[in-house]
């Protein structure tokens, strides 16, 4: 029998559950906590960590990644994008069905379970993809966080735009739906009426914020009418946060990219093709509205919707060019930056990015730093300031739309499951994460 694996952590600057901070230990052992406390004496075997002048946080979990596995691993895969993810404190991710094959069956989601078993240092979880066919095995299919639903900004099977399929998917079972809102028909007319043109920046203005109310305006109402498990992904308009803030049944959540609070419309004369993405960046007041509704609780979490391509791939005249970009080794230090910047509290990016969703998914014994709770944990240091540079990117794309931005808050160790998976710059590739479970 192996002995078991213990870790101490000295002297941090803890984030309790509460949202209160002490500076105190804490001891894990295998793969849970077992004590927080102001000091705590060395067990034999222990490895200490000493976190003098660093503050712990509960890992974050990202709730939405598009990890490119299977049929597209030129652009990323699980190994490179779990990597990435112990570099920026996330322990956990939720990925999405648009891979090829798409995740649209039991049998697609075991092999995508058992690729993660045999690649992924950090916890993961894999959605299942609605398409007009597949009911049975949304109802089925396990272990899944829930059913995604493209209702625009997708082509083939996956997209499922007219309001009697989808009226069949909210019809029938409990499983949490989570929808990509943007109305496909809108956006359909405004490609013709901005055809031929090729600044990306009409982007913005194809898949505007009526395209995005309408599919929410319709999901919202599917979901009441069956009184449905909703989270509406990647919210971008001030228009959908103030539907919300008008009527959000309690069983409703919504999200929120940290691109779609701190980048806008002016993104697109820096980094051109690097600022598209689905949906698209907004207007500087769309930003603040989704600030004030994040503060508020209208929107409940942070997600990245990590979704890479290539240098090459992004180089291409729009609107050839793919939508979607990186960004799980930068979400933590871009919002623990806001918070030094005073949009926010530490305490309140804990809640948005782990509590908040381990709650929402029902996904047990996440998101907190308590006994009991899994031993998934990352030490930042937030008195350096560092810039984000293309070279030290460990997803495999290579680029972030965050580059040369000074950032606080990056991660210093990532710890997964009680064993380092990340320290100092080195990453730790035998470690490997597990199957999240969802109640």
């Amino acid at each position: 029998m192996s002995s078991p694996k213990i870790l101490l952590i000295r002297h941090a600057r803890i984030i309790l559950p509460n949202g209160e901070v002490m500076i105190g230990d804490v001891l894990t052992r295998d793969r849970q906590i077992v004590e927080v406390a102001p000091e705590i004496s060395q067990p034999a075997l222990a490895t200490e960590i000493d976190a003098q002048g660093l503050t712990l946080l509960p890992g974050v979990i990202d709730p939405q990644v598009h990890f490119r596995e299977p049929g597209l691993e030129h652009k990323e895969d699980l190994f490179t994008a779990s990597c990435a993810c112990a570099k920026g404190g996330v322990t956990s991710f939720l990925e999405m069905p648009n891979t090829r094959p798409l995740t649209t069956t039991q049998q697609a989601l075991d092999d995508k379970l058992e690729r993660a078993s045999n690649k992924c240092l950090v916890n993961y979880g894999f959605f299942i993809g609605a398409t007009a066919e597949n009911l049975p095995d949304l109802l089925l299919a396990k272990p899944t966080p829930g059913i995604k639903i493209f209702m625009g900004s997708m082509h083939g099977q996956l997209l499922v735009d007219g309001e009697t399929a989808l009226e069949g998917i909210f019809a029938k079972g409990d499983r949490l739906i989570a929808v990509h809102a943007e109305d496909q028909a809108r956006i359909n007319q405004r490609r013709q009426e901005f055809a031929n043109i090729h600044d990306p920046a009409v982007h913005s203005q194809i898949q505007d914020n009526q395209a995005a109310l309408l599919a929410s305006q319709l999901a919202l109402k599917l979901s009441k009418k069956y009184q449905r498990r909703l989270h509406i992904l990647h919210l971008s308009t001030a228009e959908e946060a103030e539907l919300l803030r008008q009527d959000k049944p309690s069983w409703v959540t919504a999200e929120v990219t940290p691109q779609h609070l701190l980048l806008n419309t002016s993104a697109y004369e820096q980094i051109g093709t690097l600022a598209q993405m689905n949906p698209p960046l907004r207007s500087p007041h769309d930003n603040e509205v989704l600030w004030q509704a994040l503060r508020d609780g209208v929107i409940d979490f942070i997600a990245t919707d990590h979704a890479p391509h290539t240098l090459e791939e992004k180089a291409q005249e729009y609107p050839n060019t793919p939508s979607g970009m990186p960004g799980v080794e930068t979400s933590l230090a871009l919002m623990l930056t806001a918070a030094m910047e005073g949009k926010c509290t530490v305490a309140q990016v804990v809640n948005w990015m782990s509590k908040a969703v381990a709650v929402a998914y029902g996904i047990p014994n996440k998101g907190a730093i308590a006994p009991g709770y899994d031993a998934d944990l990352v030490l930042v240091d937030l008195n350096t300031y560092r810039p984000v540079r293309r070279e030290e990117l460990l997803t495999k794309c290579g680029w972030s739309p965050f580059e040369g931005w000074n950032l606080t808050g990056w991660a210093v160790t990532t710890i997964v499951g009680g064993e380092i998976v990340y320290d100092k710059g080195q990453v730790n590739t035998q470690v490997r994460g597990q199957a999240l479970t969802f109640l």
